[in-house]
């Protein structure tokens, strides 16, 4: 259905990533919803920050993307065999926010990297990382886009098609998901 909320989040900032073209393949094949983006450019955690000033307006902002969504699809790369940074400090951050937004939300996993398993490693830090939050994380199929840099045409389309069906798979065990709703 359209009118259902689905929030990504890219786990890397660079506007050309191919975590980003992965979403949108995620949303071109899930089709019509009301999608968002997060926005992950916020300062570093730091408790003296949070006890001077309070949520930072960015993670506050972010926290309610999450609360408003029907479920929520991440993207995220591997760096040094981890999640990025910039997804565990958003992560930090909205751990601090009163409430959990996360709560018992739909969560489709995804990843792209350069290095030949696609972003194993960063998918089982992720699942990790998201446990605090007791998320609905589908738990496949996992898309895993191995050589990412290679994995896309011109036009930003996945090129094999075995990948896009392993994409339309998660789609859809993610629209379950979100149905349970």
């Amino acid at each position: 259905m359209a009118d259902e909320k689905i929030l990504t989040i890219a786990g890397a900032l660079r506007a050309a990533s191919t975590n980003r073209a992965l979403i949108a393949e995620a949303r071109r094949l899930y089709g019509p919803a009301d999608y968002s983006e997060a926005d992950l450019r916020l300062p570093l955690y730091d408790g003296d920050l949070e006890a001077a000033e309070g949520i930072p307006e960015g993670v506050a902002r972010l926290a309610e993307q999450i609360a408003a969504a029907d479920g929520i699809v991440i993207s995220t790369p591997e760096y040094n065999k981890m999640i990025p940074g910039v997804l565990k400090n958003a992560l930090d951050w909205v751990s601090r926010v009163k409430g959990n937004p996360w709560a018992d939300k739909p969560v489709a996993i995804l990843s792209a990297a350069a290095g030949r398993g696609g972003g194993d490693r960063s998918q089982y830090s992720l699942r990790l990382a998201l446990a605090p939050f007791q998320v609905r994380i589908v738990p496949g199929p996992e898309v895993l886009i191995a050589s990412s840099g290679q994995a896309f045409d011109g036009e930003g389309r996945l090129i094999d098609e075995r990948a896009v069906k392993v994409v339309q798979g998660l789609m859809a065990a993610f629209r379950r998901e979100m149905a349970r709703n």
